[in-house]
């Protein structure tokens, strides 16, 4: 099986190069790398078409119009060569065998749900400058103030099909098939504001088809580039979100159907 990776990206040419980096050295080929870009910056534009790339790649962009990543993923998806995709932010370096793992578990009825370690300032500021070596070993995550640290330590064989199990998805590190997500319209372009409406909704909405949630904890793993939280309030997400549970909206009504 082949995948998309589709990359959430906004003005951060620092970051992605780095993102990019860890995706060279996966040990299961990339197929396909999606920059979805939400806003059309210059300097990330020069940097896509110059980079050195491994794989073969899109760099979708959109006007800058307030936060509309979900209208960008949603874009990403129509685009996407490959049936199984793959999710990251675009604040998020790989653990090199990332990619392996994903696919090692990927089947259609199925959605792949992972978490992340948080670095430290300290930490993130060394490989933004080329100056920590990678990839991490764990007590080195224990011992460097990360948040989550037990998020990276890999495990490749359980004999459990989940070594760890999760509540729900995130949406830095998730995957599932094409037809998944079409089949519950996408991602909701009614959400305007960060949260919630990329990951927390989808969720609610896969489960309500039934799909199969299998985590890939410790097996997947993903190192989060520190920054300030840029949050807004919820509270709005959060109503969008409870109306259409109440209304069981499993097929939303502003789409990926807009995008065909």
């Amino acid at each position: 099986m082949e995948a998309s990776i589709i990359i959430s990206v906004y003005k951060n040419v620092e970051n992605l190069k780095l993102i990019l980096e860890s995706l060279r050295i996966q040990t299961k080929k990339v197929s396909e790398v999606i920059v979805s870009e939400d806003g059309e910056d210059v300097g990330m534009r020069t940097f896509v078409e110059n980079y050195n790339w491994f794989c073969p790649y899109q760099h979708l962009t959109q006007s800058d119009e307030g936060w509309r990543k979900n209208r960008a993923l949603n874009r990403a998806i129509v685009a996407a060569k490959n049936e199984w995709l793959i999710f990251i932010d675009g604040d998020c370096v790989l653990h090199p065998r990332f990619v392996e793992m994903h696919l090692r578990y990927a089947a259609p009825n199925r959605i792949l749900l992972g978490k992340r370690v948080k670095l430290s300032p300290t930490i993130s500021q060394k490989m933004l400058e080329g100056n920590f070596s990678y990839p991490f070993k764990w007590w080195r995550l224990f011992n460097s103030g990360c948040r989550y640290a037990d998020e990276g330590i890999f495990v490749s064989i359980c004999l459990n099909k989940q070594l760890r199990s999760t509540r729900h998805l995130t949406g830095c590190n998730m995957s599932f098939s094409r037809e998944a997500i079409i089949s519950i319209n996408g991602f909701d372009e009614e959400y305007v504001k960060p949260a919630v409406g990329e990951d927390a909704d989808i969720d609610w909405r896969f489960r309500a088809k039934g799909y199969e949630f299998v985590s890939v904890r410790n097996r997947a793993i993903v190192y989060h580039l520190y920054h300030k939280e840029n949050w807004s309030e919820q509270e709005e997400n959060c109503a969008i979100m409870c109306r259409n549970q109440q209304n069981n909206q499993v097929f939303c009504l502003k789409g990926i159907d807009q995008h065909f």
